[in-house]
């Protein structure tokens, strides 16, 4: 079985970070609003702009998690695969996190 984290760019340029074991399926019920509450549901039409496919349902929902509390800037990063912007992006929210608590 396959287990996907994934990113729709939404209509108002907006993310929605999601995860799944059928993708297609997923896709299609953000499309069809299935599920009215959805954060997707009022933001038609949405675009897939990113999806992983992760060997355990463990791993898709720590890189959901994890994707989830990223900046706008490192999701792109990520999207765009260039991973050392992410670490450049990573490493100065840490130096942010710890002057934070310096305060």
């Amino acid at each position: 079985m396959s287990f996907w984290v994934y990113i729709l760019k939404c209509r108002d340029g907006s993310y929605y970070t999601g995860h799944s074991d059928n993708l297609e399926m997923r896709l299609a019920q953000h499309e069809d609003r299935t599920f009215q509450n959805c954060y997707t549901a009022t933001r038609l039409p949405v675009e897939l702009f990113y999806s992983r496919e992760l060997t355990t349902r463990e791993e898709e929902l720590a890189a959901e998690r994890q994707i989830k509390g990223w900046s706008r800037k490192k999701k792109e990063a990520m999207m765009r695969g260039d991973w050392d912007e992410v670490s450049r992006l990573a490493r100065n929210a840490l130096r942010r996190a710890q002057g934070e608590r310096l305060l």
